[in-house]
């Protein structure tokens, strides 16, 4: 049983959400749906949305998660799998992989050098898959899988029982041989050339390209100036900004939305709190002295998206947090979907998360 929601988008585009074992397409009335699969033909590129639930009762039984259908698609790999995430430890990954690279498909992994020191990881190594650290102070903090150069899973989930099962996240499935080669290209400047951080080069081959009729925007940090992008997004909005932040200490893309308040635009918030009381710099004080409507996440689940909606039109994710290590010093990814339908599936879980926040 899935009981994690699910959002897939097709060329048409089809747009499901699923709650426990229903999945009901929006606009519909049938609460007897029984699945939450939807068929996309294979020659239509498309991308499927994944949002994790801590407090779904499946998730004290570490069952559901997104994990499960990232393994199964690893399971279907045939050629390649490359994999860059900043720590591992699902057994259904770990199990995923090692399956692949028996079956003789090519494995290669890079991680974060400080999470390397794991039973999971030691375990891909002792079966013979490649493992390489960053070897470097700032942070690999990448998080995607690349399968068969021929579709990616990324978001701000990493493959970790508490990213998974104990945590706010999302997981995208981009079909596109095109958005492939971007993150291959990027793998493979850390993987080949071991090129890390402040080294590494601006060389995405198609940072921006239409899928189905909708623009998708893919950016590699420190390299392709990702703070600037969001920037530019931020200051052409013209009705609403949401926001769901791990980690915000970024006084350029906090004041952008201040601004953009003071404009007239709805803004709405929720930040980790356990971020805002660690961190030294966090963009919350201003914001709550802005008296703009941005609310802690407290609970025992951890608030991991790193999201902007812009307009309910634009979603902006990844693995980039809003801070200058992001931006500079760290190896991060972006994805950028201009779509309505996504944008309303990260709306809802938005609110998700606002309602249970503290004012």
């Amino acid at each position: 049983m899935f009981v994690f929601r699910l959002c897939v988008l097709a060329c048409s585009i089809l747009l499901l959400l699923t709650s426990c074992d229903d999945a009901i397409p929006i606009g519909s009335t049938d609460t007897a749906a029984e699945s939450w699969v939807a068929t996309t033909p294979a020659s239509q590129e498309a991308w499927t949305i994944y949002f994790s639930d801590p407090f779904s009762p499946y998730s004290q039984q570490y069952q559901g998660g997104p994990d499960e259908a990232l393994a199964k698609a690893i399971d279907s790999a045939r050629l390649s799998v490359d994999v860059a995430v900043y720590s591992l430890n699902l057994w259904s990954i770990r199990d995923a992989l090692i399956q692949a690279h028996r079956r003789g498909v090519v494995v290669r992994v890079v991680i974060e050098s400080d999470n390397m020191d794991v039973p999971e990881v030691r375990s891909l190594i002792e079966a013979g898959i490649p493992v390489l650290g960053d070897r470097r102070e700032g942070l690999m903090h990448n998080k995607f899988v690349i399968l068969d150069r021929r579709e990616v899973w990324t978001g701000s989930m990493n493959l970790t029982v508490s990213s998974a099962y104990h945590s706010y996240n999302n997981l995208i499935q981009v079909r596109s041989p095109e958005i492939a080669q971007n993150y291959l290209t990027e793998f493979e400047e850390m993987f080949v050339e071991d090129l890390f951080g402040e080294w590494v080069k601006a060389s995405t081959p198609h940072p921006r390209l239409v899928l189905n009729d909708s623009v998708v925007e893919i950016y590699f940090s420190p390299d392709d100036g990702v703070a600037a992008r969001i920037l530019e997004l931020i200051r052409s909005a013209e009705r609403s900004i949401y926001f769901l932040a791990y980690s915000f200490t970024s006084d350029e893309i906090g004041e952008a939305i201040r601004e953009q308040a003071r404009n007239g635009l709805t803004v709405a918030g929720v930040m980790e709190e356990e971020q805002v009381q660690s961190n030294q710099g966090t963009e919350y004080d201003a914001f709550k002295q802005a008296f703009l409507d941005v609310r802690l996440e407290g609970s025992d689940a951890l608030m991991h998206h790193k999201v902007i909606i812009l307009d309910e039109t634009i979603v902006v994710t990844g693995s980039y947090n809003f801070t200058i290590s992001a931006e500079k010093r760290n190896d991060e990814n972006v994805v950028i979907l201009h779509h309505p339908q996504t944008a309303e599936a990260f709306l809802e879980e938005f609110w998700r998360i606002y309602r249970n926040a503290k004012p």
